[in-house]
């Protein structure tokens, strides 16, 4: 590996050989990629048109295995490639990422124009643009771990090197790079929603006056432009063709229910505040929407398994999906936005019937301390049972020989048990996915909060409405548990666990954008503000040199185009 100061000697050399009469121009170019390649290695940036290389470890290994000579000498190739780069806006990604501006610029004519070191500066341009938007389809721009831009090309599954590769191989770019893309309907429904509302940008959408609720058959002088809004939107098909466009009827009342229910609110009929505030939400807000909801689509597995549970936090909904068909759809309760449930995902290997519930420590401090002390008989009523110590060792207490005053975060020696019954917090059943998270699926004993909009009331796991629903589908072709036997025993107070012979992948998501079954795009609030976060570092762009060559310059560039500085 060349040091800075001679890598920066050897370039010299060969931009000196390159002038020289004779020198084989092909030749030039192929040393010119070493160099470029070295540099590359020695940790130096390198820019070209003030487009800095982003993908080092992957360009260094792709030209090593090719002995350093270009890739892109094809047409059809280049072209393909800046095809499916001005493409990528359908999945929420930025052309201007993957040095559209520049490439596309580049005729066949300017290129037969270029030098052999400007060949060299070009074809690690499309080289490093491929591997980056190949990484970014296949796993996405944005590490979910870290909430960084990403712009390696290294992370995960593949070699970018090895599909580039391939892609020249068979000449098929366009299809090497579509095969990136998660092979998922959810996916693939979002990027056609997002093209639908890309069409509405640029046209006006001025703002619906706030004032009085729209009830049916109230005429209002907002009614048209609410008409107009919902035809652009697609939830109404002409809004010309009613014969009064101020009068809240007819089809309306059908239609603002069904935007209401797809936008998460209750679907009442009544144009009010929160009914208005959808109406507004501008395309571009909607599109960014689905522009984080496609990006953690690309960080979920290529393959989710054939047979699965998907709950998804902001859409208060749970999903098993076997074979690409949907078993069970129910709706969920998740936690509170200061006890927000974690983005993960795990395997759901047995079931507990009755069971009991050890209130965790947080909860114990936080919600039982202070109801304990204010009513001592809070825990009777709760059917709790008081435990000194932990595991093997721990010993049941009598809880009125505790001094509960006394106790804090930094003095809480017990634990809280709650045993099966009516009043447990888990309900009748629970269903385990060990996790760092102490998360799980459960029942409750509080139905009645399912029937509200916003559900984010837990603590932190999930309850799920009708659960024995979803255990009977786990425990499918199992002999020993049909649903009259799971039912019969968790009419019992015994606690028993329920092994499943194959474990099913759960995925606990966050998405407030999706399309469903009906082909109806679904937006929700945001409750944990994790969205604007993401849309930030979505529009993010690599650093360089903000004085990016157009073609033309490109053309003009009398001296080497290669751009390297030490790090700081």
């Amino acid at each position: 590996m060349l040091a800075p100061r001679n890598v920066c000697r050897s370039l010299l050399l060969v931009f000196t050989m390159a002038l020289t009469p004779g020198f084989p121009a092909s030749a030039a170019a192929d040393e010119a990629i070493v160099e470029r390649v070295e540099t590359l290695d020695a940790c130096v940036p390198v820019e070209v048109f003030g487009h800095p290389l982003l993908a080092r470890q992957a360009l260094s290994n792709f030209y090593g295995a090719r002995e350093y000579t270009r890739a892109w000498q094809s047409a059809s190739h280049r072209q393909q490639l800046i095809d499916a780069i001005e493409a990528v806006s359908r999945d929420g990604l930025d052309p201007a990422d993957y040095h559209a501006d520049i490439l596309s610029g580049l005729s066949d004519k300017a290129l037969d124009e270029l030098s052999s070191e400007l060949l060299a500066d070009v074809d690690m341009l499309f080289s490093d643009a491929f591997m980056l938007l190949g990484s970014h389809l296949l796993e996405g721009k944005v590490n979910p771990r870290t909430i960084h831009t990403e712009w390696t090309a290294n992370r995960r599954q593949r070699e970018m090197g090895k599909v580039l590769t391939a892609a020249l191989t068979s000449g098929d770019i366009a299809g090497a790079l579509d095969s990136l893309r998660p092979d998922h309907v959810g996916y693939h429904r979002l990027a056609g929603a997002r093209q639908a509302l890309a069409r509405l940008l640029g046209q006006p959408w001025l703002p619906i006056a706030g004032g009085p609720a729209i009830r049916p058959g109230d005429r209002d002088d907002r009614l048209p432009e609410i008409r107009r809004r919902l035809t652009a939107l697609g939830d109404l098909p002409d809004y010309q063709l009613a014969s009064d466009l101020r009068h809240y009827s007819g089809e309306m009342e059908v239609v603002i229910p069904s935007f209401q229910a797809r936008h998460g609110l209750e679907p009442d009929g009544i144009i009010g505040r929160d009914t208005l505030a959808a109406l507004n939400l501008l395309p571009v807000e909607r599109i960014r929407q689905i522009d984080a909801a496609l990006e953690r689509w690309r960080w979920l597995p290529e393959s989710l398994g054939d047979r699965f549970v998907l709950v998804n936090i902001a859409g208060y909904e749970l999903k098993m999906i076997d074979n690409g068909r949907e078993l069970l759809r129910k709706r969920v309760i998740v936690g509170q936005p200061y006890r927000q449930t974690p983005v993960f995902s795990d395997r759901i290997r047995y079931l507990v019937l009755n069971p009991t519930w050890t209130v965790p420590r947080k909860l114990m401090i936080e919600d039982y301390l202070p109801q304990i002390i204010r009513n001592p008989a809070y825990l009777d009523r709760l059917n709790m049972q008081v435990y000194l110590g932990w595991g093997t060792d721990r010993r049941r207490v009598d809880p009125t020989t505790v001094d509960w005053a006394s106790l804090s975060r930094d003095n809480f020696p017990y634990q809280l048990v709650q045993v099966p019954g009516p009043n447990n917090a888990l309900g009748e059943i629970k269903f385990m996915f060990p996790n760092p998270y102490n998360v799980y699926l459960h029942d409750t004993p509080s139905q009645g909060l399912f029937g509200r909009v916003d559900r984010s009331f837990s603590s932190g796991c999930i309850r799920v409405e009708q659960p024995f629903s979803l255990a009977e589908h786990l425990l499918a072709g199992n002999p020993k548990w049909s649903p009259e036997r799971l039912r019969d025993a968790a009419r019992s107070t015994e606690t028993r666990t329920i092994e499943l012979p194959t474990p099913v992948p759960v995925y606990i998501q966050y998405w407030t954008a999706w399309v469903d079954n009906d082909g109806e795009l679904q937006l929700r609030n945001d409750i944990y503000n994790r969205d604007s976060r993401l849309i930030s570092r979505l529009r993010e762009t690599p650093s360089g040199d903000s004085r990016r060559l157009t073609p033309v310059a490109v053309l003009q560039r009398k001296t080497p185009s290669i751009n390297s500085q030490e790090q700081p």
